[in-house]
């Protein structure tokens, strides 16, 4: 099988915000594309909209003169799109109560989507929803399943599932595995037959990280930067407007219920795929300026903020490459054809930053937002629901080759990006530091428990 090379699309690259009104599909919330980890797929590949079940062939080139084939592929997956979890249900029950009892009817404008929050939405919300899939997360995961089996046939076939030559790991959350099962539902089709294991070991790696735990998850000055954008003039701006808006005294509307809303309008889109009221309370420079409130969260907890969030991600990385090694020795028709392990956005964030993804030369904080349009770090297009991180292995009469693919589309390897799909063994020499160290052990229990942010950013 001729080995076909995807179009180069720069390492880190902000993907263009698309204009939906050119795909004719209806009634999509301006702000769409603005929501960072709570984003839908289809904001990142747009074509999706069209047909959810097409690989996009316009980004196959003609095969180089090298003729290679896949003989293996390894992806990590986040779950699809969930219902809110706990917190956030809260959060849209204080804002929907605040509303109802306080907002004023003789101001803040008398428009409809005005009204319908005002007297006519319910917060339908329970708390036994926290963070479960949802029907349109349970067809993310089955879709794509689709699409890498129409790119892979020779790897993710019914044949090998049956045969037990893909491998199914999951976290333990229960979002997770029903969107393992899902993308196998997905691969199979009507024969069904479901295997995985659950390894919270590999997947809530984040979990386990002493150094990680101690010195971000329960450290209040981690994420200090974070506090200081949520009470500074933008996040001000944003919840004073809203506030004028929906007619309540401003000091009523807090940081949190402003973000509460705006995540009311991602949820309503994502699981009743419907363009909420809530949507219309903010325009395009609100959305932007919670988005980047989103992004300096993820990016001092998960990923560059602080050294020990992407180190924490060495068992998941070392498992990667480990299994890259097995596919490439000889006597492959005994080996492991395909891997594919589901967890989180937590899950994805630290290694794409281990790997050295997605860095931008100055890190975001809360005073220099006005110069972070164009970062690289925009979790939106990185981690929307079931965001993916795709090694595929090819044999190729060089030696084997690694293509790498984030959200179905090519990036490079920092180091090598004069190439498409490197030789392996250069892949590898490019992280030989972290084959040869990023010992989990010692990077989480054996040094002393950091709290101070990451100094080589």
């Amino acid at each position: 099988m001729d080995f076909f090379f995807f179009r180069f699309s720069a390492l880190g690259l902000v993907v263009p915000r698309l204009s939906f009104a050119s795909l004719s599909v209806p009634d999509i919330p301006h702000i769409a594309p603005y929501f960072g980890t709570k984003t839908r797929y289809e904001e990142v590949n747009p074509h999706l909209l069209r047909d959810p079940l097409s690989a996009d062939p316009s980004v196959l080139r003609s095969p180089p003169a090298e003729r290679c084939s896949p003989v293996h592929l390894t992806a990590v997956i986040r779950h699809g799109s969930r219902y809110p979890t706990i917190k956030n249900i809260r959060r849209i029950q204080k804002l929907s109560e605040l509303v109802r009892t306080e907002a004023s009817r003789s101001s803040g404008g008398s428009e409809d989507w005005i009204q319908d929050i005002r007297s006519r939405w319910e917060a339908w919300y329970t708390e036994d929803m926290d963070g479960q899939l949802v029907a349109k997360g349970r067809d993310d995961l089955r879709q794509l399943a689709s699409r890498l089996a129409s790119l892979f046939p020779s790897l993710l076939s019914e044949e090998n599932v049956k045969n037990r030559r893909v491998r199914f790991l999951t976290s333990s959350k229960h979002r997770c595995v029903s969107s393992v099962e899902a993308f196998q539902e997905g691969l199979q089709r009507h024969w069904g037959q479901y295997s995985h294991e659950v390894d919270d070991e590999l997947m809530r790696f984040f979990e386990r990280c002493r150094g990680y735990v101690e010195g971000v998850e329960n450290n209040h000055t981690a994420l200090l930067e974070v506090e200081k954008f949520k009470h500074g003039k933008e996040m001000e701006g944003v919840r004073r407007r809203m506030a004028d808006r929906l007619g309540l005294p401003h000091h009523r509307l807090t940081p949190d219920l402003v973000e509460a809303a705006f995540f009311l309008c991602s949820y309503e889109l994502s699981i009743r795929s419907v363009h909420s009221p809530w949507c219309f309370l903010f325009n395009e420079t609100d959305a932007k300026v919670l988005e980047y409130k989103s992004d300096l969260k993820q990016y001092w907890k998960r990923a560059y903020g602080h050294e020990i969030s992407s180190l924490s991600s060495c068992p998941l990385f070392h498992h990667v490459f480990r299994t890259l090694d097995k596919a490439g020795r000889p006597r492959r028709w005994v080996m492991l054809l395909a891997s594919v392990l589901v967890g989180h956005a937590e899950t994805l964030l630290p290694l794409l930053s281990l790997l050295g993804l997605y860095k931008d030369q100055t890190p975001p904080t809360a005073s220099n937002y006005p110069s972070q349009h164009g970062r690289r770090f925009q979790t939106s297009q990185i981690v929307p629901y079931a965001a993916n991180l795709l090694f595929v292995l090819y044999d190729c009469q060089r030696g084997p080759r690694l293509q790498l693919l984030i959200n179905e589309s090519p990036v490079r390897f920092p180091g090598l990006e004069e190439e498409d799909a490197p030789l392996y063994r250069d892949v590898r020499a490019t992280y030989r530091h972290l084959l040869d160290g990023c010992d989990f052990h010692r990077e989480c229990e054996g040094r002393a428990v950091g709290r101070a942010p990451n100094t080589e950013l």
